[in-house]
């Protein structure tokens, strides 16, 4: 008898695909930890005490990690429905240094990038899909400013090229094609044709793919090019970074008028790539590394290395 047929003489189950059942062929229990850990208060102060919290359809309460460009990070449990932003600024303390907030991530990894103007959302199942993301794993990574939202998506499909089991095509090959065109734009070497492959791509991943997984991977391409379609368009069009966070996209140089000869840039350069000249240093663009090492301990009384954008719109 073949496991996956079901026993003998009994009709074939309707349930295809391994991915959505367990042994025979039947669905299965999911052990999910926070579930089980919801039954006792259930049991012993009722269904109407639960149901009390949270929205309309999400009810109960929800464990985040905060995580992030925030003040505060921790694990967190809120009601459902809770806006993002009392999540971020009421728990979470704000953003850092004062600077301002791009948008946050939801879901884990195969979540997507919900930017700052929809932060009034309420957090449940629903909304959350709505947005192009999902609640996922339970996490909320909050990113300021300095983040690209480009570089960002690449980051995550390179995970999820890692945690793909290689089963299914549209899943393995896809998220390598997405990580290699997503590679190019932070390199500077991003084409036109590059964000239409990438939403045909994403198309059959969520149509083909056999898990969730697959389904899910593309959701941090597809929400950051729906959400920073100009960021997108610097990288490839301008060659540059709007964030000034891909490395190969930005340039330091040292502002003579601001250098204070303190010798903290020359000292720590890994690539031995700057040297003094007179009383102020100066950096040899031809062997810099762009680690970014001399603007971090340029002592803040000067300033005097600057981070610039390596495009100038000329391409």
């Amino acid at each position: 008898m073949n496991a996956l047929e079901g026993k003998v003489g009994e009709p074939r189950p309707k349930y295809l695909h391994t991915s959505e059942c367990g042994v025979w062929n039947r669905p299965s229990l999911l052990n999910n930890v926070e579930t089980w850990a919801n039954v006792p208060l259930i049991i012993n102060q009722g269904s109407a005490w639960f149901s009390s919290l949270g929205t309309e359809r999400s009810k109960g309460t929800k464990i985040f990690s905060l995580v992030g460009k925030v003040n505060q990070t921790g694990l967190v449990e809120v009601p459902m429905g809770m806006s993002l932003a009392d999540i971020i600024y009421k728990i979470g303390g704000g953003i850092p240094e004062g600077k301002k907030l791009k948008g946050v991530q939801t879901g884990g990894p195969s979540g997507g990038i919900i930017p700052a103007r929809h932060l009034e959302t309420a957090v449940d199942f629903e909304e959350l899909t709505r947005l192009g993301s999902m609640m996922g794993s339970g996490s909320i990574i909050v990113m300021d400013e300095d983040t690209c939202a480009v570089d960002l998506a690449r980051y995550f499909v390179d995970f999820l090229c890692d945690e793909s089991c290689g089963k299914c095509l549209p899943c393995r090959e896809g998220l390598k094609r997405m990580r290699e065109i997503l590679n190019r734009m932070v390199s500077g070497k991003g084409e036109e044709g590059d964000l239409e492959i990438l939403r045909e791509t994403a198309a059959l991943m969520k149509d083909a793919s056999l898990c969730a997984l697959g389904r899910t991977a593309v959701n941090p391409v597809l929400s950051t090019m729906a959400y920073f379609p100009e960021e997108y368009a610097a990288h490839i069009r301008q060659k540059r970074c709007p964030s000034l966070s891909c490395k190969a996209l930005v340039s330091y140089t040292i502002q003579p008028e601001r250098c204070i000869g303190c010798g903290q840039c020359l000292k720590n350069c890994p690539s031995k790539a700057i040297s003094e000249q007179g009383d102020v240093c100066v950096i040899d663009q031809s062997l810099c590394s762009r680690c970014g090492i001399c603007f971090d301990v340029c002592p803040p009384k000067a300033r005097a290395v600057k981070k610039t954008s390596r495009g100038d719109g000329a391409g």
